[in-house]
């Protein structure tokens, strides 16, 4: 254990840990040093200088800063405060000028800070860049000129093993760019955007689109909130992390007008039915002696999904062929709910509320349309990250919290299962619940699988199936993919199944959530998912009433089955 020292800041002594550093202590102490570079899960590099203090004589950045036994240091003389002033405002200056919400004084990460630390930037007048905002796929974007080079998003990209990001020039020219080398490519993940601390790299906004569609009185408006989105929206309205603020979203999502509550856990229930036969029938024939692609690769992520196109093409048979959750319900009340409701499916219009900015580009995907009823349809129209939603609600004037609770639809009906599809070897641990019933005829004994859970970017297991030995794995993030991959090649019987995600401990750290995402924050929200499983009287896919029935719709439409519960994989080149 670290030796606990005391310290003085501003004259009041706190207790310390040897080796923190100031601004760790402040951090703990919720004392209000300002800080923009700072991150706890990521290199501290120094870069913005405003977390300046000062300690004997000497004015230094508190980041730096490590505690010492009886250290006395002052946050609040004057000459610190307008250091930090001048430094903010000329980290800010240009991008200000470039905002077009800090111009109209609206919400935006940065004119907050203004704010809060009382500056203004019109007297900074920095050279403008005028540099290009830069897609990456149809997820996120950066735009250069509102960027304040703190370079969070260069080592969170760096961190999660893609280097797609940096910073190019200096002093004044210095600004975002991106690797120009044909070998290494976005997975459109968007951790640079829940760790951008200014709205320089965000999602590319559906917002505009889903208002429209709300006023259309001639479409059909059908929501569906992601497992993640529940445990973690809260934050965006002062809620304790991880609370499950679940059955408010349905209220205020009724409010916002959407005339149908349905669930992604319903898609997440219809893709573990899918995924648990897949690998049970390539388990039979690799015990038949048959060939077939094993370890089976899971596919529900869309930034694992194109890591996997582009840095190993050669691994794609092994991705099952199972579509996602938002892409198997969304095709599934286009069609089965639409057929039973009487409903013309052009004018239903799927609206997914994510954790994550990959899943924008899945939906745009055309490998995923289909026709029905003489009808060209895209699964999800829409997809809204949670920062995005609450946005939207607070637009609106929905104060979340205040809600009453209310239920989904009929046909949101979930299992136990579907929830832990957030989380880290949630994916893996709801297929196998129903992989043993498909192998066995029995259900699995024990359903909580702690070797699969937990924050690990690589977890190991063997799990027992009837008389059945099942080698698993769960990896997150790009730089454990490719680890776990090559060590694949080494040995191709290393494992029987992987579940791969993009984003640090799954869905639930995804880049569409909350800006305060840290590893501990992402802790919390996880347990609240686990929360909702224990406290589910059906916790397997095979069990959910409603997904029974929507295989029952498609027992004598083998076509259509074919178009909306499957898919194929190809090799991709940069930007594809």
């Amino acid at each position: 254990m670290p030796n606990t020292i005391t310290v003085y800041i501003d004259g009041q002594a706190y207790q310390a840990e040897e080796g923190q550093s100031i601004l760790q202590v402040a951090m703990s102490n919720q004392l209000d040093i300002p800080h923009l570079c700072y991150h706890e899960d990521l290199p501290i590099e120094a870069n913005c200088r405003l977390c300046l203090v000062e300690s004997e004589g000497k004015i230094t950045t508190s980041c730096t800063l490590k505690a010492s036994e009886g250290m006395k240091v002052s946050t609040k003389n004057e000459e610190l405060v307008e250091m930090r002033q001048e430094n903010l405002r000329l980290l800010l200056a240009s991008h200000v000028k470039n905002c077009p919400k800090c111009q109209k004084k609206q919400p935006c990460p940065a004119f907050g800070l203004m704010q809060k630390y009382g500056v203004t930037s019109e007297e900074y007048q920095r050279k403008m860049l005028d540099l290009a905002v830069h897609k990456m796929g149809s997820a996120a974007e950066f735009d250069p000129n509102l960027c304040v080079k703190c370079g969070r998003c260069v080592n969170i990209c760096a961190e999660i093993g893609i280097n797609f990001l940096k910073i190019e020039g200096k002093g004044a020219d210095a600004h975002l760019t991106y690797n120009q080398n044909p070998k290494v490519d976005c997975i459109y993940c968007g951790q640079c955007t829940v760790h951008c601390p200014v709205n320089a790299i965000r999602e590319q906004s559906h917002l505009e689109q889903v208002e429209a569609a709300l006023l259309d009185k001639d479409k059909i408006l059908i929501a569906q909130m992601a497992p993640s989105v529940r445990t973690s929206i809260g934050e965006e309205f002062g809620q304790e992390v991880g609370l499950n603020m679940e059955k408010k979203m349905f209220t205020a999502l009724r409010q916002l007008g959407f005339e149908k509550i349905f669930d992604v856990n319903t898609g997440a229930d219809i893709t573990t039915m899918i995924e648990a036969k897949d690998l049970s029938n390539r388990l039979k024939k690799r015990d038949a002696g048959e060939a077939t692609a094993l370890p089976m690769f899971t596919s529900c992520c869309p930034g694992w999904v194109k890591f996997l196109e582009f840095y190993y093409p050669d691994f794609i048979d092994h991705l099952t062929t199972a579509r996602s959750p938002q892409i198997h319900s969304g095709a599934a009340y286009k069609t089965w709910w639409a057929d039973k409701a009487g409903v013309d499916p052009s004018k239903i219009v799927v609206v997914s509320i994510m954790p994550c900015t990959s899943k924008k580009y899945e939906a745009e995907m055309e490998k995923f349309n289909f026709e029905h009823k003489g009808h060209k349809l895209k699964p999800v129209d829409f997809v809204l990250t949670t920062r995005e939603m609450a946005t939207l609600l607070k637009k609106n004037q929905i104060d979340l919290p205040s809600l009453e609770e209310s239920e989904a639809d009929t046909e949101g009906e979930y299992s136990g299962a579907a929830a832990i599809y957030g989380a880290s070897g949630g994916v893996m641990e709801s297929a196998l619940r129903t992989a043993t019933h498909i192998l066995t005829g029995e259900e699995m004994p024990n359903l909580e699988l702690e070797e699969v859970r937990g924050m690990k970017g690589i977890k190991r297991a063997t799990i027992k199936i009837g008389d059945k030995e099942i080698k698993v794995a769960v990896v997150a993030t790009a730089r454990n993919a490719r680890n776990v991959l090559e060590e694949i090649k080494r040995n191709k019987e290393a494992y029987d199944y992987v579940e791969f995600m993009a984003c640090p401990g799954g869905c639930i750290g995804g880049g569409g959530q909350p800006l305060t995402s840290t590893n501990a924050i992402i802790k919390k929200r996880i347990a609240g998912l686990y929360s909702i499983d224990a406290k589910k009287n059906r916790r397997r896919a095979h069990e959910n009433k409603v997904v029974r029935e929507f295989f029952s719709y498609l027992t004598d439409k083998p076509l259509l089955a074919e178009k909306i519960l499957y898919t194929s994989y190809s090799a991709k080149n940069k930007f594809e």
